[in-house]
């Protein structure tokens, strides 16, 4: 009766619910669930919650779900391959209905098939692997490209890119279009000013720092981690070179700080609410059996926003003023 049953008559189904109101009586989710399968419930994996742009998209992804009776289970990462593994196996255990992964851990052939035995519906988040899963990006390459043909334009040739392990998509991408615009403006890469270690602020500084203190430092620096430019600002400043005068930068993701630090730092940017929109609709989509088995991969263009911490380089290569 409860279920709106057609065979049930007019009268009695009044009856029942007049009861209903008088008793307070709310119906059993986990029972409900134990017949029917589902708990209406989506996990969702990202590395660190107070990131302001990874918000954006957990509020927006959290909205469509909502909308359509789902709950969204949020669960941290930190980063780490091991728990990132260990999350993907308790939301199978709680029977999440599906499950938005984002981007921290490589794809190999063993967690291929980890994810496989999952059973259940998974939409990556700027990832492109595993190629069956269903998916939303953000076209890195294109952003990347524009960014260093930007400083390429003002005369910079030792400009220096920070980002994550290339066998993420978001590096690997960055890196892509890095290398393409040099390459088309038959400008060497010196390796030296690649780093590919990580997307944490921490590491932004502590790579920015090495390269501050040689004798031919870059004079543009390409933030590429979301949460990166706390750290590679943090190591200019201590370094005491000045933005734009002594080096250049750019970072990935709008925030306060770049938009707010003295002078505003220009940055690659896309919507990330949009980003969690189109993954829980993706989502929902193949819950409830409205799709095809042929993946969907969907990619959010980026736009840079020009602020004023580019400038064309120094006259003269200079020295650090700790050396």
């Amino acid at each position: 009766m409860l279920n709106h049953n057609d065979s049930v008559r007019v009268e009695i189904r009044e009856r029942v619910h007049a009861a209903i109101e008088t008793l307070g009586y709310s119906p059993s989710h986990v029972a409900q669930s134990m017949r029917s399968r589902s708990t209406l419930t989506v996990g969702c994996i990202i590395r660190e919650f107070s990131i302001p742009p990874l918000a954006a998209f957990v509020r927006a992804a959290h909205d469509v779900l909502h909308e359509a009776g789902y709950a969204l289970l949020l669960t941290n990462s930190e980063g780490s391959i091991e728990r990132e593994r260990e999350l993907l196996k308790r939301l199978s255990r709680r029977q999440a209905d599906g499950i938005i992964l984002g981007h921290y851990t490589p794809v190999d052939d063993e967690f291929d098939a980890f994810l496989r035995t999952l059973k259940v519906p998974i939409v990556l988040v700027d990832r492109d692997e595993p190629s069956w899963a269903d998916r939303v990006a953000a076209d890195h390459f294109n952003g990347f490209l524009r960014i260093t043909q930007h400083l390429l334009s003002l005369g910079h040739e030792r400009i220096a890119i920070i980002t994550g392990p290339k066998d993420l998509f978001p590096a690997r991408e960055r890196l892509k279009g890095y290398f393409k615009a040099h390459e088309a403006n038959g400008v060497t890469v010196n390796p030296e000013l690649v780093s590919v270690g990580s997307f944490l602020a921490k590491y932004g500084f502590t790579f920015m720092s090495s390269l501050l203190s040689r004798s031919a430092p870059p004079t543009a620096v390409i933030s590429g981690g979301i949460d990166m430019l706390g750290g590679v600002l943090r190591a200019i400043r201590a370094a005491d070179f000045t933005i734009p005068n002594d080096i250049s930068v750019v970072a990935v993701s709008d925030s306060d700080l770049a938009e707010l630090y003295d002078p505003p730092i220009s940055v690659e940017r896309w919507n990330h609410a949009e980003v969690g929109r189109i993954a829980a609709g993706l989502l929902l989509d193949r819950i409830n059996g409205q799709v095809g088995s042929e993946p969907r991969h969907v990619q959010l263009p980026t736009e840079f926003v020009f602020r004023e911490s580019t400038a064309p380089p120094p006259m003269a290569q200079r020295r650090s003023k700790r050396g």
